[in-house]
């Protein structure tokens, strides 16, 4: 683990925890701002594995004290509309340019030939299908807007039968009006453009199927080259994140 971006981070999330007034437990041993470092460490260096991303940070003196994993992730799922919110204040400070570029990600829950088994979510509406892989999953959708750098700057998490259509207008909404935001073959629609366009100044510039005219303006093509490469990346390291 690096020291240049634990501290940081810990720094980031215990501040803005306090200047919103967040209310500890009183029979907590440790913050809560403690708890959501382990969650994001684990995320970001041991696969979402908890227990040892809490016995590193202990080990290398990040944290002191011990912790029980049952008791943390009780705690931790407390909290998860504070890591929702801090996730999403991030986004917000990061949201700045011109360009952006969307794609959705399939989350597995479990293998589909387990869907009837699984206790985590039960109904239809969970089960998709990934065009790009050529699959079919169980789980949820998750629509992505990043940056040409790779920072995500909005995203939902959909039950896996949504279209990618619909997230598409309520994440752009945020955009800066007169940016671009480059999409994939699923984001082809004349109308839903034209609607985002409308709606939010956003020029939306989808991969043009075969079939289909390529863009009239050929800076498009050049773009769509140059940054569609960038969600592929961010998309797999969500996937090494867990």
């Amino acid at each position: 683990m690096d020291a240049d971006w634990i501290i940081p981070a810990f720094v980031l999330i215990d501040t803005l925890m306090q200047r919103l007034g967040c209310q500890r437990d009183v029979r907590a041993q440790g913050p809560d701002s403690a708890i959501i470092l382990i969650a994001v460490a684990a995320a970001k260096y041991f696969l979402n594995h908890h227990e040892r991303a809490g016995c590193v940070l202990r080990e290398a003196h990040y944290r002191s004290g011990r912790i029980d994993i049952t008791r943390c992730n009780r705690r931790l799922q407390k909290l998860a509309d504070w890591l929702a919110f801090i996730a999403t204040s991030l986004g917000e400070i990061l949201l700045t340019g011109e360009v952006f570029v969307i794609d959705s990600l399939p989350v597995l829950v479990c293998r589909r030939v387990r869907a009837r088994r699984c206790r985590k979510v039960r109904d239809l509406q969970y089960c998709g299908y990934c065009a790009a892989k050529k699959e079919k999953f169980f789980g949820w959708r998750l629509p992505v807007i990043c940056t040409p750098s790779g920072a995500p700057v909005s995203f939902q998490l959909l039950p896996a039968a949504f279209h990618d259509w619909p997230p598409v207008h309520e994440l752009a909404v945020i955009l800066p009006s007169g940016a671009r935001l480059f999409g994939d073959k699923a984001n082809n629609s004349a109308d839903d453009a034209a609607s985002i366009l409308a709606e939010t100044g956003v020029r939306l510039i989808p991969v043009r199927r075969a079939h289909m005219q390529p863009h009239g303006w050929f800076v498009d093509e050049i773009e769509l080259h140059d940054y569609r490469h960038t969600i592929e990346t961010v998309n797999s390291q969500c996937e090494k994140m867990g």
